[in-house]
């Protein structure tokens, strides 16, 4: 499982022409499940978003969480995450979630990471055709890899 957090001042996804999930500050998710990935993929992603502190404090220090900052997440499904570009020039996405088990997998994160933020939750349309669109504050990017051999 992988997980691209950026810092916003703003961001929203639309879906033909209308918009599915808007926030203010804070931070734009996208969210790419793997074959394999376990409740463990998903326990360690729901404590990096909800723990990691990447906004600024008084003194403009990354000393904040998301919870901290009175910010908001907009958390997108993107499959394109678990592309495979190692050979050639064309992504191979052998190693992305199946659809249908990825539409339940990614519908239990948000369920937990509601839960466990305590922050406002907006997101996508899981498999729909999405236009993201966002301003980074910073800019501030982290890639959170949940297999990269971190301990849990």
């Amino acid at each position: 499982m992988k997980s691209l957090i950026q810092r916003v001042a703003h961001a929203s996804v639309m879906v033909d022409d209308r918009v599915v999930g808007k926030i203010g500050p804070g931070a734009l998710v996208l969210v790419g499940l793997e074959v394999g990935d376990t409740q463990a993929d998903l326990d360690y992603h729901t404590k990096k978003l909800s723990h990691m502190r990447y906004f600024p404090d008084a003194q403009g220090r990354m000393n904040l969480s998301v919870a901290d900052a009175g910010g908001s997440l907009l958390v997108v499904s993107q499959f394109t995450l678990a592309a495979d570009v190692h050979k050639g020039n064309r992504p191979g996405f052998t190693l992305a979630m199946a659809p249908d088990e990825a539409k339940l997998t990614f519908a239990r994160f948000l369920d937990q990471l509601r839960a466990a933020c305590g922050v406002p939750v907006e997101t996508g349309e899981f498999g729909a055709h999405m236009k993201v669109e966002l301003l980074n504050d910073g800019p501030v990017t982290f890639l959170i890899d949940s297999r990269s051999g971190q301990p849990l």
